[in-house]
């Protein structure tokens, strides 16, 4: 990354910070989380070196056997509330830190109304969205999720297969949140198969009305 090398800096510290709580709770067998191997500042270039993976696989099974039982075993270790002690990013944006006890009002507050503020500077404003905030908090904790550590950017391009068959995932935005938002995120871009959604239903099935939720 060569523009506003200490904001990439700060990046790649972020997204190492993420790697390493990832493998705590990781299956090796199932998932392959790439452990960095350098994060430096090289005059005006910030640099992440990480292992070189031969992404060549093509099935999803054990990339979504090992997410459901990613999210499962951070689960058992999660302390009660939703949230992440720092700032971090999610692309190139920030993602706001902070502690919530209530999953509604930590997704609203500290994911949707950020993102909300960054389009009203775009020139999109949702004049109603501060009338129907309490609807939208109270339907989220309508099936008291459990905290659990997530990716917070699970699109295709941040999830592969290796050529042994596992699944790998890299450049996440950690948070300890409800599982759904990994799942959600599968559905914005595409690119997962039934393979993934199958494996990870057997492993640890989702509530029945989650789909309600994706939006």
């Amino acid at each position: 990354a060569k523009t506003n090398t200490l904001e990439a800096y700060s990046m790649f510290k972020y997204e190492s910070e993420g790697l390493s709580w990832l493998s705590k709770f990781a299956d090796q067998d199932l998932l392959t989380i790439p452990r960095p191997i350098e994060i430096n500042k090289i005059d005006s270039i910030s640099i992440l070196l990480m292992p070189w993976l031969n992404l060549s696989g093509s099935r999803q099974a054990l990339l979504g056997q090992g997410l459901a039982r990613l999210h499962k075993a951070s689960a058992k270790s999660n302390k009660g509330s939703f949230g992440w002690p720092s700032n971090g990013y999610i692309g190139s944006g920030i993602q706001s830190g902070g502690w919530r006890e209530d999953w509604g009002e930590f997704f609203y507050e500290l994911r949707l109304f950020p993102q909300l503020k960054l389009a009203k500077k775009w020139g999109l404003e949702i004049i109603s969205i501060k009338q129907i905030a309490g609807l939208i908090v109270d339907f989220l904790n309508l099936h008291e999720p459990l905290p659990c550590l997530v990716h917070g950017d699970l699109w295709s391009g941040n999830s592969f297969v290796n050529d042994d068959g596992k699944g790998v995932l890299i450049d996440p935005a950690v948070s300890w949140s409800d599982r759904e938002v990994d799942i959600a995120m599968t559905h914005l871009f595409g690119g997962f198969s039934d393979d993934f959604y199958n494996a990870y239903e057997l492993e640890w099935p989702l509530p029945k009305d989650f789909k309600l939720r994706i939006d």
